[in-house]
């Protein structure tokens, strides 16, 4: 069976995995970036490198939105929607918040009703997607996705389907709600530990083997035992995330706005760019 040609519009460092790993399994990749560059080490391998949004999605059968926010995903995808081809595939892979995946469903339903837009965002960071060991969580038609599934097959570990389109986005909120928690409790337990003259190893030595013992805590662990923050996920993207859950939820969250307004400060301190446990070296400075 041929493969679907694919549009990745996005190429971070999501959007750039996914393209590699698209070209890997032997499908036709067009690409489009703000920044050109960051799709030119993928050019030897085949990526077809676009000047214009529009201009990669028109030869596509499935197209891949993985843009940094709400605001650019829109713009983006409303200056294109006369371009994509007859019947093609969207797929909104990007976490948008709820206001925007609902308005873009709403938006292509009325202008675009030809097309299939399946919202998917990814549970899992940049190594994962790297390896294609992420989850993609995807609502739609699930009857008209073949070509979607292809896709999804190709840079994920699988595709859970949660029901009609706009599910996906909310789910994802739920998941980094949960991942942001996690973090900020593990950051502050830490910092207990080592007051008490505890390290990062004899900490993950007692969790391992329990029920207690997350694999991302661990690796979390590592990054604070070796103070290497290289960014798997930016402290500023998971803020955003948990600024998109606060606005989505219709009961209070109370721990989650206090770690945004922690973790805003800890962005307004210049840590924006790094992942998101350097919350540790920040509680760890005040």
């Amino acid at each position: 069976m041929k493969h679907p040609e694919v549009a990745v519009l996005g190429l971070g460092a999501m959007g750039h995995a996914f393209a590699a790993n698209l070209l890997k399994n032997g499908f036709r990749v067009h690409g489009w970036n703000r920044t050109r560059a960051r799709g030119e080490d993928l050019l030897d391998a085949g990526l077809q490198l676009a000047d214009s949004p529009a201009e990669a999605v028109r030869e596509a059968d499935v197209v891949i939105a993985m843009l940094s926010d709400g605001d650019t995903t829109e713009q983006v995808l409303h200056q294109v929607q006369e371009a994509f081809k007859q019947g093609a595939t969207l797929c909104q892979m990007g976490t948008i918040g709820v206001e925007k995946t609902d308005a873009l469903i709403a938006f292509f339903a009325e202008k675009r009703p030809d097309l299939l837009l399946i919202d998917a965002p990814v549970s899992g960071t940049k190594a994962p997607a790297e390896n294609a060991q992420i989850l993609v969580l995807a609502s739609g038609d699930q009857s008209r996705a073949q070509a979607a599934e292809a896709v999804f097959a190709a840079i994920s570990k699988g595709t859970q389907w949660l029901g009609e389109a706009g599910k996906s986005t909310r789910m994802k909120l739920v998941i980094n709600s949960w991942l942001i928690g996690m973090m900020q409790s593990l950051a502050e337990s830490t910092r207990l530990a080592e007051q008490f003259g505890f390290s990062t190893d004899d900490l993950w030595k007692v969790l391992e083997g329990g029920p207690l013992a997350a694999p991302y805590a661990k690796m979390k662990l590592g990054m604070i035992a070796s103070d290497d923050f290289t960014p798997q996920m930016h402290l500023v993207w998971a803020l955003k995330d948990a600024r998109l859950a606060l606005d989505a939820a219709e009961t209070p969250l109370p721990a989650l706005e206090n770690i945004a307004q922690l973790w805003q400060q800890a962005v307004e301190a210049g840590h924006g760019e790094e992942d998101l446990a350097v919350i540790y070296r920040y509680l760890k400075a005040q």
